[in-house]
């Protein structure tokens, strides 16, 4: 992954109401969003951008692109998604929210015969501070530096962001993952990225009860990752018969039974802890432990 200014970006459903407004706040941050894509709405510009009815013909007209991120209805998703694959772009990015969780299960099985790298459902993209802003990201509380941060956690990720930033903490990037039943990229693909990222000296992890990826994101930090990585997980004192998350999560997990013990915030503390990753408490505490493992 190779993020700059200089990245080229495209934007599909860049006429919705919500793609408009992102797509304005990402152009003024510096991101360099090529083109736009609406069917129906090609011939255009909206924010000096060019829009055009289909990936292809923008890539005809504009050359090729690093990035699309998609703000489509959810029974959209898949279509939307599938054209950009089609058209090599290899990173897309899942705004939308609510995507049917077949739709998700096709989409995937494509990405991964094509070596896409998908990010959401229900994701506020990615920010590295300073330089590029790709999504729904409240850049107001990131700033720039070396703390990774990778959230399923939706704005609470931004809380972290600016406890990090209020206590000298900076940035390197900031990654939402999504908070839908369904995602396509996880911690661990993201965490073998910032292994990786020059940028990067120590990498927060922010989770959320729902899910039970935690056993094998704690092995693999143990085992794979060298940098510190300190971890925080939302609803740590909520009862465990519930469950956080945004609508649709909590409905997918309803319809697929009851919440089970692997999926509690108290079940991935303790699997983060057998490591020995150190465990905010709370989103305050976090820059006090980053600091921490910086000294060691």
């Amino acid at each position: 992954m190779n993020l700059t200014p200089e990245s080229n970006v495209l934007v599909q459903g860049i006429t919705q109401p919500l793609g408009s407004y992102y797509t304005a706040r990402m152009k003024a941050y510096g991101t360099n969003v090529v083109a736009g894509v609406s069917p129906g709405q090609g011939g255009q510009q909206l924010h000096g951008i060019p829009v055009f009815d289909l990936v292809e013909e923008a890539i005809s007209e504009c050359g090729s692109f690093d990035t699309t991120i998609i703000f489509v209805e959810p029974y959209g998703i898949l279509d939307a998604a599938l054209e950009a694959i089609d058209a090599g772009i290899g990173q897309i990015i899942l705004v939308t929210g609510g995507v049917p969780p077949l739709d998700m299960v096709s989409l995937l099985q494509t990405a991964q015969a094509s070596k896409t790298l998908i990010l959401g459902p229900s994701s506020s993209g990615i920010i590295v501070p300073g330089k590029v802003l790709l999504g729904t990201q409240a850049s107001e509380f990131y700033s720039p530096g070396s703390v990774g941060l990778i959230s399923r956690a939706g704005a609470l990720t931004y809380e972290v962001a600016l406890a990090l930033t209020q206590a000298g903490f900076g940035q390197s990037i900031g990654i939402s993952l999504g908070s839908d039943a369904i995602i396509g990229s996880s911690f661990c693909q993201w965490l073998e990225v910032l292994a990786m990222d020059k940028a990067t000296k120590a990498i927060v992890l922010v989770d959320q009860t729902g899910g039970s990826t935690e056993e094998a994101t704690a092995e693999y930090i143990a085992k794979g990752i060298n940098k510190p990585v300190i971890a925080y997980v939302a609803g740590h004192y909520t009862s465990e018969d519930k469950q956080l998350g945004n609508s649709s999560a909590i409905l997918a997990a309803q319809f697929s039974g009851p919440v089970t013990s692997t999926t509690t915030a108290q079940y991935k503390v303790e699997a983060f802890k057998q490591v020995k990753i150190p465990v905010a408490e709370c989103p305050s505490r976090i820059p006090n432990l980053v600091k921490k493992a910086l000294k060691k």
